[in-house]
C-alpha cells in the first residue's frame, strides 16, 4: 500500500489497535498504548483531522514530507489536515515512546471560535524538523493542560463539554505558540545566522540574470533554498526583524530600484523589466506604497 488516507478519527483508532474513541470527532491518548506498526504499514498516510503530539520516541524514523526527524528530545509538532506522514521502525529494535496525542477533526470546531482562528497559528504548516523543544518547565504546563483536556474527554458528556475542551485546546495552542517565540529568540547565534544567509540570498540573486528570467524570488524559493517551510522562515523573520519574509523581499527589491534610479539612467520601464516585473504600473505602486515617492519623484530628488 502506497498511502492510506485516514478520514475519520474512528478508523485510524482502529488502524493503530486503539479503542474507540470517546467522541468521533477528537480522541487523546498515551502513545505508550501504541507499540508496534502495523504488518500492514503504508507507505504514507494522510489524516483529515488535525494532530498535536508531546512526546518522546526512539527506533522510530518519521518521513514528513521530504524530511525525517527524530524524536528522541521532548518535543510539540503539530500537523493540519491532508499532510503527508510516514513511520519505520529501525530493525531489530523496540519502539520506545511517551507522551500524548490529540486528534481533532475540523467538524469538531464547528460553531466555535476555534474554527475562525486556528489556521492563524503558523505551526501547523510547519515541518517536523521545525518541532517545538521545550524545556522541563514548559513541558509540564502542556502536560498540565492536557491532563484537562483528558479529565474532560473522559467525563460524561454534558452541553458544556465541548466548550470547555475547546477552551482547554485554545489554551495549548496559545501557550505553544508562546514557546515557539521563545524558541526563535533563545537560538540566538543559529537564527542570525539565517538572517545572514537570508541577506546574502536575496542578494545575490538581485545581482543575478534570475529576475529576468525568473521573475522576483518568492518566499517559497527562500523557505527550499535554506531547508525550511515557508510558514516557520516567516515567522522566524517576524520575531526577529518585525519583517516576515515576503516583507525581506520586498525591502531587498526596493534597495534594489532605489540603487539603479539614483545612479543609472534606465527608463522607469526598464528598471520595472531588470527587477522581473512584467508590468510598469505594478512596480510603480510597489515603489510608491513603500517610499511614498514616484519612482520619477525619486529619481528627481537627486538633481
Amino acid at each position: 500500500m502506497t498511502v492510506r488516507h485516514f478520514k475519520t478519527i474512528s478508523e485510524f483508532h482502529q488502524f493503530r489497535g486503539l479503542s474507540k474513541p470517546e467522541h468521533p470527532l477528537i480522541s487523546i491518548f498515551d502513545v505508550e498504548n501504541v507499540k508496534h506498526l502495523s504488518e500492514d504499514e503504508p507507505k504514507s498516510m494522510v489524516f483529515n483531522f488535525y494532530g498535536i503530539a508531546l512526546k518522546r520516541v526512539s527506533n522510530l524514523k518519521t518521513r514528513y514530507g521530504q524530511q525525517d526527524f527524530d524524536f528522541s528530545d521532548g518535543i510539540m509538532a503539530f500537523s493540519a489536515p491532508n499532510q503527508v506522514f510516514s513511520l519505520s521502525e529501525v530493525p531489530g529494535k523496540e519502539i520506545v515512546q511517551s507522551g500524548w496525542v490529540i486528534y481533532i477533526h475540523p467538524d469538531f470546531l464547528w460553531n466555535t471560535s476555534l474554527a475562525k482562528t486556528i489556521k492563524q497559528y503558523n505551526f501547523w504548516g510547519y515541518s517536523l524538523s521545525e518541532a517545538l523543544h521545550l524545556s522541563d518547565k514548559e513541558e509540564l504546563i502542556i502536560e498540565n493542560i492536557i491532563q484537562s483536556i483528558l479529565m474532560e474527554y473522559h467525563a460524561n458528556i454534558d452541553r458544556f463539554s465541548k466548550t470547555i475542551i475547546i477552551s482547554h485546546i485554545e489554551t495549548l495552542l496559545n501557550y505553544a505558540d508562546r514557546f515557539y517565540h521563545r524558541q526563535f529568540i533563545t537560538r540566538d547565534k543559529a537564527n542570525h545566522q539565517i538572517l545572514q544567509q537570508v541577506e546574502e540570498l536575496l542578494t545575490g540573486y538581485f545581482n543575478s540574470a534570475d529576475l529576468v528570467s525568473k521573475g522576483l524570488p518568492t518566499v517559497a524559493y527562500l523557505a527550499e533554498t535554506l531547508h525550511f517551510s515557508p510558514k516557520y522562515l516567516s515567522s522566524l523573520l517576524k520575531v526577529l526583524t518585525g519583517q516576515n519574509a515576503q516583507q525581506h523581499i520586498h525591502q531587498k527589491l526596493i534597495e534594489k530600484a532605489k540603487e539603479k534610479l539614483s545612479t543609472t539612467n534606465l527608463s522607469i520601464s526598464e528598471i520595472a523589466y531588470e527587477l522581473g516585473f512584467e508590468h510598469l504600473p505594478s512596480f510603480s505602486k510597489m515603489f510608491k506604497i513603500k517610499t511614498m515617492q514616484t519612482p520619477l519623484e525619486f529619481r528627481a530628488s537627486f538633481y
